[in-house]
């Protein structure tokens, strides 16, 4: 399974309003494993970036004078996303964004190249209603080290985000088995294995003293409800 989680960021909060993307960044995991395959790019979006979008990631106007438009690098980018199922957090500002830059120049959008999106701040409030889900936020609950976060970097939060995604999913990959994989020789001496290994089961009995505790106790609870208790057994039918 192929996974690319991405990150971007954008020279504003709505591209409906003319904003545009200037970063991209992705790295691939194959099999929930990172392979240390990234794609890395800053782009010249051809407009001017907002002030309040500059002092959260700290990309200027005269930095990205000189760096490529969209349309340069969109083959590059296509060709390394596409298949992946994509792992975003807030999926619909960095989809909505991509989307848009895909469609000003006549290309497919993500849903057409991409195997999926999952949304990972979704997936983080389901797992935790009325918690914290920020990216800072769920490094700091997984014990994750994003000290060198000082400001938004599409590349950065997309690593993070990978360890994050990592961490919140733990252990489902051992509750998954492919239904066209088939169990092999050494799964099934590791499974045996792993059966030999585990103690034998313990079992406790009542005593004598406790089985008569408890029977007066269900004896009450018959008396009180005046009823049929469901715990004792059913009285013989008396002979006609």
């Amino acid at each position: 399974m192929r996974q690319i989680v991405l990150d971007t960021e954008t020279t504003g909060l709505e591209w409906r309003n003319g904003d545009r993307v200037i970063e991209i960044g992705c790295v691939e995991l194959v099999n929930r494993k990172l392979t240390g395959r990234h794609y890395h790019v800053y782009l010249n979006p051809e407009r001017e970036i907002d002030p309040g979008a500059i002092e959260v990631h700290g990309i200027t106007n005269e930095f990205l004078a000189d760096k490529p438009k969209f349309k340069d690098v969109v083959t590059e980018f296509e060709d390394f996303v596409r298949g992946g199922e994509l792992i975003i957090h807030n999926a619909t500002f960095d989809v909505g964004f991509l989307d848009n830059e895909l469609t000003l120049i006549d290309r497919p959008r993500l849903g057409g190249i991409c195997a999926g999106v999952i949304d990972t701040l979704k997936m983080a409030k389901e797992l935790n209603p009325g918690k914290r889900a920020t990216l800072d936020a769920l490094c700091e609950r997984f014990d994750i080290d994003n000290a060198r976060r000082t400001l938004h970097g599409a590349l950065l939060d997309a690593e993070l985000l990978a360890d994050v995604y990592l961490a919140m999913t733990r252990g489902q990959e051992s509750l998954i088995i492919g239904l066209d994989e088939a169990p092999t020789a050494a799964m099934a001496e590791e499974h045996a294995a792993s059966l030999a290994d585990r103690p034998p089961l313990k079992v406790l009995r009542a005593s004598d003293e406790e089985l008569a505790a408890h029977a007066s106790v269900l004896s009450d609870i018959a008396k009180a409800t005046k009823g049929t208790c469901l715990w004792l057994p059913p009285e013989p039918a008396a002979a006609e």
